[in-house]
């Protein structure tokens, strides 16, 4: 079943009481899921983490750090149920907005090449892909590579920031 939002989509600042739903889409998004303890981790050191509901629904989440002029977007997640309807997108662009708006002077991230709706998300949003690191992700045998995408801040119109 995917479900289409009925209102524009919200984003908000992740609190640990949100964990066990934002749990719910990891484990429903990826084969291997971020823990916990990861997520607890990241709200615990300070990192911009981020929920999206619409319709009233948890649906996704991102987290994103800057620091030193850049910024790394470490997780975006969107619920399957909910995917295709333009929810990655918009978390993308308003976490590129932040970012730049919090002083990084480009977004870097890293994907699968086996993950084709992402790669083309991320290439039309302006992503160029600059490098490779060997053997990143698991696999049920193996490892997979990670390409690392960078968009750089300035030039084009920045979307609409978060506050």
């Amino acid at each position: 079943m995917s479900a289409e939002p009925h209102t524009q989509p919200v984003m908000r600042r992740m609190q640990v009481a949100d964990i066990e739903r934002v749990m719910g889409v990891e484990r429903a998004t990826y084969d291997y899921p971020w823990t916990t303890r990861i997520f607890e981790d990241c709200i615990r050191v300070g990192y911009d983490c981020w929920v999206l509901e619409a319709d009233g629904r948890q649906v996704g989440h991102a987290v994103l750090t800057v620091a030193a002029g850049e910024a790394h977007l470490l997780n975006l997640s969107v619920d399957p149920r909910w995917q295709g309807h333009g929810l990655g997108r918009y978390l993308l662009q308003r976490l590129f907005g932040f970012a730049c708006e919090q002083g990084a002077e480009a977004l870097f991230l890293e994907v699968r090449p086996s993950n084709t709706v992402a790669l083309a998300l991320y290439r039309s949003e302006g992503f160029q892909h600059i490098g490779t690191r060997p053997r990143y992700y698991p696999l049920p045998s193996g490892r997979e590579d990670a390409w690392v995408f960078k968009r750089p801040c300035g030039g084009a119109p920045v979307p609409e920031a978060l506050s």
